[in-house]
């Protein structure tokens, strides 16, 4: 019997072995496919315009800033009168004709102003309102005589109401007798 059990063993061993060494290659799995969409088109940005040689513009001046720049400059002014009084001075006339000069050029003919009249504080409110605007109409004709047009103008007597300087004396009270030229706008 050990004969059988080797006849056994060994036949046992071969159908193990040919079992193992199958002649059919192993069966792989088929590829993935895997389907990419197609590309999707992306406009091309047209490329920025080439920048042309272009001065940046400043942004625009306020009225505020430019009666402030011009006062500055001595562009325009205001004009002084003596005490009682709305005839113009030989200094006045001066500083209307500068007035005139930049009102009636480039920067300024297209200006509108406002005149306002000023007074001490003496005297009455009726009263000097009166001579306020009387003061206004003065330099008013006398820049229109200078060849600037009295339309762009608008008058206003504040009598003693708005004062440039608030001590009694007459270093002050001079500094408030005057007609002051304020820019409005543009016409």
């Amino acid at each position: 019997m050990d004969r059988k059990w080797i006849v056994l063993a060994a036949l046992a061993a071969t159908v193990l072995l040919t079992a193992g060494c199958s002649s059919t290659a192993p069966v792989e799995p088929p590829p993935t496919v895997v389907e990419t969409p197609p590309p999707v088109e992306v406009p091309e940005e047209p490329a920025p315009a080439p920048m042309a040689d272009v001065e940046e513009t400043p942004p625009p001046e306020s009225i505020q800033d430019m009666q402030t720049r011009l006062e500055r400059e001595g562009l325009i002014g205001d004009v002084f009168y003596d005490f009682d009084k709305y005839d113009l001075r030989a200094d006045a006339k001066e500083r209307l004709a500068k007035n005139a000069e930049f009102m009636n050029g480039p920067e300024g003919r297209d200006l509108t102003f406002t005149i306002e009249g000023h007074c001490d504080e003496r005297g009455t409110n009726e009263y000097n309102l009166a001579l306020g605007q009387n003061r206004t109409t003065a330099a008013l004709d006398y820049l229109a005589s200078l060849g600037v047009e009295a339309r762009r103008f608008k008058t206003i007597s504040y009598g003693e109401e708005r004062p440039f300087c608030t001590e009694s004396n007459e270093a002050c009270w001079q500094r408030n007798r005057r007609a002051r030229f304020v820019i409005t706008g543009r016409s």
